[in-house]
């Protein structure tokens, strides 16, 4: 099963963009401008503190929505590890930077329960829309906390629904209660530093939330 599902209009406009030739370049940014609206990626970036140099990691990348977009914003200096369990999508994703020349993109062929990234190597990770799709939440958590430097940040975006179910409903559901992700996170260490303005995917009435995280600078510390 995919480590990240990604569904609604972007996937369908990606999907079809991959297959194409370089000369259809203006076309895929075109299509992917209809998801940048909504989804905001720049403030995303902005309240990440993605910047030039940064080393990021994009868990559950897909076919690298984001993966490109912080690429684009980390520059040559900078390394965007896009993470994800399916071989076909990061192919489609290695076609994609190859042809725009995005080469701080370095596609990672993960395990479920492992997104295999080095000790101490990340300033951010970001996981978007995905996080209700791991099954082995607690073995993804810790290594993405052992994975990130000190102080370094993790940002969870996904679509919200009532809490109180076993959590197989919400794999069916592929959405996951908010309560549910900061339980998870407290459990491995990882600081709640806020909660940034959230998505309205066209089509759906629930806003998607942005919940922001830090690994403590020092280690035990709370604040």
């Amino acid at each position: 099963m995919r480590l990240a599902t990604r569904i609604g209009l972007s996937r369908c406009l990606l999907l079809g963009a991959l297959s194409l030739s370089a000369v259809a370049l203006p076309l895929l940014t075109a299509q992917q401008s209809a998801r940048d609206a909504w989804q905001r990626p720049a403030e995303v970036m902005d309240a990440l503190g993605v910047g030039e140099g940064s080393v990021v990691a994009d868990i559950g990348c897909d076919r690298g929505y984001f993966s490109v977009h912080l690429a684009r914003r980390v520059g040559p200096s900078g390394l965007v590890y896009a993470v994800d369990i399916d071989a076909d999508a990061l192919a489609s994703l290695t076609r994609l930077a190859t042809r725009n020349k995005l080469s701080p993109i370095r596609p990672v062929l993960s395990q479920p329960d492992d997104p295999r990234l080095l000790p101490a190597s990340l300033d951010v990770a970001l996981i978007v829309n995905s996080y209700h799709e791991f099954h082995h939440y607690d073995a993804m958590l810790a290594k993405i906390y052992t994975a990130l430097k000190p102080g370094g940040r993790l940002g969870i975006i996904d679509r919200p629904i009532d809490p109180g179910r076993p959590r197989r409903y919400y794999f069916r559901r592929h959405r996951l209660p908010k309560q549910l992700v900061l339980e998870d996170a407290a459990r491995h260490g990882f600081l709640f530093r806020r909660e940034a303005p959230g998505f309205t995917r066209p089509g759906d009435t629930a806003q998607m939330y942005f919940l922001i995280f830090q690994k403590p600078r020092i280690a035990g510390w709370k604040n």
